[in-house]
């Protein structure tokens, strides 16, 4: 009778944990906006939280970002800040659907450990015991097995040749696979770790064989529906009634653009659609021994590190990235892909863990940082102890960038330093790393999307000391040229979503991949040459076809083919523009039409010859001839002309570009609007991002800017740049990495000889500069002969 009775009351009581466990979830569920509020007593967390996550969306530009908070079975706080989409129109929430990237490879691990716990597969068999086609070169005694595929320690490249993180294509998954049959393994199975897309792309597959289905629905089955992730999808076309949010992308030079809405083919391993909300159901689960969908051994067998994949608990588990905050273990992953940054990390043993994404490609040091630093947080409060506050950067002072601005050798070693103070910030290149720094007092600390800390202390003699390394002011002499064999090598490769850049710098041919970074290749051959022995393709190497004397037309980069996007700069004359209307029929209407409407109040103009101003000016005016990018005259007199106060800062710019034995060539000032507006009408809308729009008038038309370059004093030549004068490509811009060491010499010197005077470069053209105080100024329309 007792037995039953106790029977009895702990099947009441399991049932009324699960009823409130089901009410408590119930009260987690999202509001109407999106977001879950947090309990009174998160409310010293959110506060901090907010005040942080406010300051990196604007200190970095990132349009939205969502978090969650988790403790153990309850989420308790999921908010989304700024906008979902590029034009600003919609609330970013903790709700809205973002691509998670390698997020990806967690929920493919696990649907492989499922396997593995049914008894369907051996984590150690070989791959091919399970995939018989599938024969990478393997050079080495051993075969790779299932255990190193989901470690990262099979030895295969990073990414396939065929639906890889670059490839539009988006080909099946057994095609996927099948391409890699063309490749080679770069290291041993089971020597060394090897981050591998392409590895996780093998286990989709062994999903698909073993289960008999498609790899979508396999998750759905397997981890999905058990977590009830309403929100979350491998497949784009399952959530099109869902809010999903638009990513964006940028670069060094400042650009900034949509990205690409494209699925992988290395599906597995970043296909993954989720919310922040969702993930914290996954953490959940996982903090509650794996349950639904693992047994707490095998998960203890994934979170444990693997052979060969790091020290002590770091390194890589199962899947898992394994790692430590604050001396505690900590289990996740991070994921990159086009337009998103995510991060899930849970400290298992104090059963808290934070989902956080952005909208913003390439932002996981900002979206990790807030993620530690929430964790943190939730320590604190768990532990009752002191919350801490981060500290907000504030730019440096303008004066204070100046007086940094410059070249810096390391006192004892070989290294180099250069501080750039533009576009009010200060930039600094350190070897390979560069990045924007920012003031914490009087401290200066790197603070961009790519990273925070690499603290600056300026010493009273004007040395720079970066820890134990100290550097001194140099001066910094003019590079030598490039070596001559590596010209038809030098420039962009690739897709408009994904450009690799090759380049020269410090004597070494380097290379630019996914954006923003950067490694120095080391040749094994005329065309052939070596990724460094760090970083995303360590191990791998760039070949480049079709080279010989001529320009290379492909690089294998990584085993993935990039086609040239551009011939080698300065390889055939004025750049060109097909017209999108006949040029005679856009000059008619060019001088038939009005300017626009001129406020009152405005300076009368003071317009300034500047051959008549200094006789050491050299001039190559563009458009009194046909050597431009529309093919004809629009001036009948080569001259240039600035408003006075310009013209001035013009002189002072030059005079001080003498002590360097430079000079300046200048190919247009002052421009007629009528001649604007024909540009805008003749260009297509894909590059009219070089040409001002008539409606408002260009800084041009208001004699108030100057384009133009240096040239020797001792030769009279003009210097090589990065690119042509106006040349529309990605090699126009005024922050271009690619080109030579010289090149981006020569344009620093030209850019910062300017910007001392008052004028500012414009961001896609390194030869445009406005003068300060060009809105002063009224839009003119006269042609050079009806000028004074």
């Amino acid at each position: 009778m007792m037995s039953r009775f106790k029977s009895i009351f702990v099947f009441c009581a399991m049932t009324l944990l699960v009823f409130c466990g089901a009410c408590r979830d119930d009260l987690r569920q999202p509001q109407a906006d999106g977001n879950i509020a947090a309990g009174p007593d998160d409310r010293a967390i959110v506060e901090e939280l907010t005040r942080t996550i406010e300051h990196e969306l604007e200190t970095l530009a990132i349009p939205g970002l969502a978090i969650a908070l988790v403790r153990d079975q309850e989420i308790a706080w999921a908010q989304g800040f700024g906008w979902a989409n590029l034009e600003r129109s919609r609330r970013f929430s903790a709700d809205t659907v973002i691509r998670a990237g390698s997020v990806s490879k967690l929920f493919t691990d696990i649907a492989v450990m499922q396997l593995v716990e049914s008894g369907e597969i051996d984590l150690d068999a070989p791959i091919r015991s399970h995939l018989p086609g599938f024969e990478p070169e393997n050079p080495f005694s051993q075969p790779a097995t299932i255990r190193q595929l989901m470690a990262h320690l099979s030895g295969l490249v990073r990414e396939p040749p065929r639906g890889s993180y670059f490839d539009p294509d988006s080909p099946a998954l057994r095609e996927v696979v099948a391409s890699l049959n063309g490749t080679r393994l770069v290291y041993p199975p089971g020597s060394r770790t090897k981050y591998s897309n392409a590895g996780v792309s093998v286990l989709g597959l062994l999903l698909e064989e073993i289960r008999k289905r498609p790899y979508e629905d396999v998750i759905d089955a397997a981890l999905l529906g058990p977590l009830k992730m309403e929100s979350s999808s491998f497949r784009r076309r399952d959530l099109l009634e869902k809010d999903v949010a638009q990513g964006e992308m940028w670069a060094w030079d400042g650009r900034r653009f949509a990205a690409p809405e494209f699925e992988f083919g290395i599906g597995p391993a970043a296909n993954l659609y989720t919310t922040v909300i969702d993930l914290g159901r996954f953490a959940s689960a996982l903090m509650n021994g794996g349950s639904p969908l693992l047994s707490s051994e095998s998960l203890q067998e994934m979170w444990r590190p693997q052979l060969g994949s790091g020290n002590g608990a770091s390194g890589f588990g199962l899947g898992f990235v394994l790692s430590q905050l604050e001396g505690r273990p900590m289990v996740g992953h991070d994921g990159a892909v086009y337009g998103f940054s995510t991060q899930l990390s849970i400290l298992p043993e104090e059963k808290l863990a934070v989902a956080a994404v952005s909208n913003l490609d390439v932002s996981g040091s900002a979206v990790r940082g807030l993620a530690n630093h929430a964790l943190r947080l939730m320590l604190a409060h768990q532990e009752d102890g002191e919350s801490p506050r981060r500290p907000l950067t504030q730019p440096v002072p303008p004066e204070k960038a100046r007086s940094l601005q410059g070249f810096y050798r390391e006192r004892d070693g070989e290294g180099y330093l250069r501080l750039d103070a533009a576009s009010s910030q200060l930039r600094f290149r350190l070897g390979n790393r560069q990045g924007m720094l920012r003031a914490i007092g009087d401290a200066l600390v790197r603070h961009d999307r790519l990273g925070f800390g690499l603290a600056l202390e300026v010493d009273s003699d004007g040395a720079l000391r970066l820890g134990d390394r100290v550097f001194e002011a140099a001066r910094e002499a003019l590079p030598s040229p490039a070596p001559q064999e590596w010209r038809g090598l030098i420039g962009e490769y690739g897709w408009d979503h994904n450009t690799l850049f090759v380049m020269e710098r410090n004597g070494r041919l380097h290379v630019l991949i996914e954006w923003l970074f950067e490694y120095p290749l080391t040749a094994e051959s005329e065309n052939v040459f070596r990724f460094p022995d760090y970083g995303l393709y360590h191990g791998e190497k760039l070949i480049f076809r079709g080279a010989g004397s001529a320009a290379a037309t492909h690089v294998e980069a990584a085993g993935v083919l990039f086609e040239r996007r551009n011939g080698p700069a300065g390889d055939g004359g004025p750049f060109r523009i097909v017209p999108v209307r006949p040029l005679d029929e856009l000059m008619r209407e060019a001088l038939a039409a009005q300017p626009p409407r001129q406020p009152q109040g405005l300076e009368e103009p003071d317009l300034v010859n500047l051959r008549s101003l200094d006789p050491s000016f050299r001039f190559d005016i563009a458009y009194a001839g046909s050597r431009n990018f529309m093919g004809m005259p629009f001036y009948r007199k080569a001259e240039a002309l600035l408003q006075r106060p310009a013209a001035m800062a013009l002189q002072r710019a030059h005079r001080r570009l003498a002590e360097k034995g430079l000079g300046l060539m200048i190919f247009d000032a002052y421009r007629p609007w009528f001649v604007t507006k024909m540009f805008w009408d003749a260009t297509p809308a894909d590059k009219k991002i070089f040409v001002a729009d008539p409606s408002s008038g260009s800084r041009h038309n208001r004699g108030a800017a100057v384009d133009l370059t240096l040239y020797d004093l001792k030769t009279g030549l003009p210097v090589e740049m990065p690119s042509g004068y106006d040349e529309f490509t990605e090699r126009a811009y005024a922050d271009y990495p690619g080109g030579t060491s010289q090149q981006r010499w020569m344009r620093r010197v030209l850019r910062q000889a300017m910007e001392e005077q008052g004028f500012e470069v414009y961001p896609q053209e390194w030869w445009h500069f406005d003068f300060e105080g060009w809105e002063r100024y009224p839009v003119l329309n006269k042609r050079f002969e009806e000028l004074p």
